[in-house]
């Protein structure tokens, strides 16, 4: 069995958000002065690899919490569009060389290669690629439980790109996963099994998770 680590480090000042509030870490106590070592974090819940659920945009939906465990774990299918231009829509097209893997209950990772970006360039913080409106109701058609991305959201930065898939997906209780990590060797596997649990944070429309794909051999 192998197990990859498909999550984004979260740490004082990590890339966050454009409009959030910079992520903090910081000591409470320190071993050498009270014995101990503790730490304090200040973070929105979109943050580093994180799960949206419904809440995040629709108010009488289900919150993160309030999602069962088990929709968070599954077989997944890991679609590889390294190379693909900055802004570029996630399109059907892109999507139907992996049809006959993608089934009901499946879950499908993006690897667009933005992963390898993450830093405070506007390449990361506005150019990645997203999932568009059409890409959205073709996997909503396929029953897809949840659906990752390695941008810094599912949809995109600029105006009009950004809401459609969320809208799409989340609507119909489609969780997203968004900022992921791809190794280069787990891009070797294009059906894996995925962990993903998010923080049990009552009444929170998203929260950070630590993502890994394991592969039985």
């Amino acid at each position: 069995m192998k197990i990859f680590d498909l999550s984004q480090s979260l740490f004082n000042s990590c890339p966050g958000w454009p409009t959030y509030g910079e992520t903090r870490i910081t000591h409470e106590t320190v071993v050498g002065i009270h014995g101990y070592t503790s730490e304090i974090i200040r973070l929105n819940t979109h943050t580093a690899t994180h799960l949206d659920a419904p809440f995040h945009f629709f108010p009488d939906m289900k919150t993160i919490d309030e999602i069962p465990l088990e929709r968070f774990v599954g077989n997944a299918v890991i679609v590889n569009l390294t190379g693909v231009q900055a802004c570029h829509p996630i399109g059907i097209s892109d999507l139907l060389p992996y049809e006959d893997k993608i089934r009901k209950d499946t879950i499908v990772l993006l690897c667009t290669g933005w992963h390898k970006k993450r830093g405070y360039s506007k390449e990361y913080y506005n150019d990645w690629p997203y999932l568009s409106e059409e890409g959205a109701k073709w996997l909503l058609e396929k029953g897809v439980k949840g659906v990752g991305i390695d941008g810094m959201s599912m949809g995109g930065w600029y105006e009009g790109t950004g809401r459609p898939c969320h809208e799409v997906l989340l609507s119909n209780e489609v969780w997203l996963l968004e900022e992921l990590d791809f190794p280069e060797e787990v891009l070797e596997y294009e059906e894996v099994m995925l962990h993903a649990v998010p923080l049990k944070l009552t009444g929170c429309g998203g929260s950070p998770c630590r993502a890994y794909a394991v592969v039985k051999e």
